[in-house]
């Protein structure tokens, strides 16, 4: 005879990922409700963003139907973390919260959740890619007695499964020997459209003006042409293999913003002035092409020498990474148990859907688990 398990989740962050991932839990716990094997009960107890709150003193299930009315018209009075971590802790069933912010004091406020049993799922980066201390502490905080597990598989490569095969290689016993992949949409669709293979290409300028009329791009491209998201998604992987990556500036991380840009008010200012620029990366395209190759921006780690490092790399049309379409990611992880044959993961790193997926992906281990 099996018991119905009742599982309680808050979220905070009900933007873009949020929304996408509210929609995914709708349809899983209507399913899990029916599950004649295993019958679950998800209910939502509260939803957070940055100036409204909505919750339920009683920890009864929020209507999933109407939230964005009710959390639109909620009087309640906006708790901090601490105070969302005291009622949540009271819950009579297991609490998972969900963070589908960017924040960076929610993510320091997770050793405080998980030491007081409440499960922590996020796509928020910040949290495992800051300083050492901090994930350290997530660590310890996770492992502590009755601590809360975490996981954050869509950190990296958004619904891709990245950081659950990264674990599962060396659960088992593998050793990795090096990561090498393009981990930006961003940078993978610029490279694409600015140097394709076989095909001429426009101007850099040009690239990243349609990469932003397209959305791929954050609203300012520079914080993605800085390098430093693909740097925080290394780090990530890095740490998690063991190598004590100080922080994401501690490793060398090539920047595409022509220095003299840097300082520009506006991203529609730096936009209008990059085409003055476009040499520089013609030049860059042309050396490639001359040696029969292309250009790409991608992440690489190698554990023999420590190496961590970011930036422009040239390669060969029929590498796999020369050869991504699109906005694709793609991770290479090479072991000692798979040799030259790398493990690699492809497919679309980007996106509200997938990235929530990632996050619901979660939730389901967590329920697994707690089985």
């Amino acid at each position: 005879m099996h018991h119905p398990q009742q599982i309680f989740v808050a979220v905070i962050g009900t933007g873009g990922v949020g929304k996408c991932f509210l929609n995914q839990l709708a349809a899983l716990s209507s399913k899990l409700s029916r599950s004649a094997s295993a019958q679950t009960y998800v209910s939502v107890i509260l939803l957070a963003r940055s100036n409204k709150l909505l919750f339920s003193e009683s920890f009864r299930s929020l209507n999933l139907s109407t939230w964005e009315k009710d959390l639109e018209q909620s009087k309640a009075p906006v708790l901090s973390l601490p105070q969302i971590a005291e009622y949540l802790a009271i819950a009579p069933a297991p609490v998972v919260l969900v963070d589908n912010t960017s924040n960076e004091a929610v993510a320091h406020a997770y050793p405080t959740f998980l030491r007081k049993g409440i499960h922590v799922i996020t796509p928020n980066k910040k949290a495992f890619s800051s300083e050492l201390d901090l994930w350290e502490d997530i660590q310890a905080a996770s492992l502590s007695r009755n601590g809360g597990m975490v996981f954050h598989e869509s950190s990296v490569g958004a619904g891709l499964p990245v950081i659950s095969t990264l674990r599962e290689l060396i659960d088992t016993g593998d050793e990795v020997t090096k990561i090498e992949g393009v981990f930006s949409g961003t940078m993978s669709y610029l490279f694409n459209t600015f140097a394709p293979i076989g095909a001429q290409g426009g101007s850099w300028s040009a690239a990243v003006k349609q990469a932003k009329e397209l959305g791929f791009t954050e609203p300012d491209p520079r914080d993605d042409l800085n390098g430093l998201d693909v740097a925080r998604k290394l780090t990530i992987l890095g740490r998690i293999i063991g190598l004590p990556i100080a922080s994401p500036t501690s490793f060398p991380v090539e920047s595409l913003i022509p220095k003299d840009l840097e300082s520009c008010g506006s991203s529609d200012e730096f936009l209008s002035k990059l085409s003055g620029y476009d040499g520089e990366m013609e030049k860059l395209k042309k050396e490639a092409e001359a040696e029969g190759k292309v250009i790409r921006y991608v992440g690489k780690i190698e554990t023999a020498t420590n190496q961590v490092k970011v930036g422009l790399e040239k390669f060969d049309p029929t590498h796999p990474i020369a050869a991504l379409k699109g906005s694709a990611n793609i991770i290479n992880f090479y072991t000692k148990r798979y040799g030259d044959a790398a493990v690699t993961i492809q497919g679309a790193g980007a996106g509200g859907e997938v990235t929530a997926a990632g996050v619901t992906g979660d939730l389901i281990k967590i329920l697994q688990r707690l089985k």
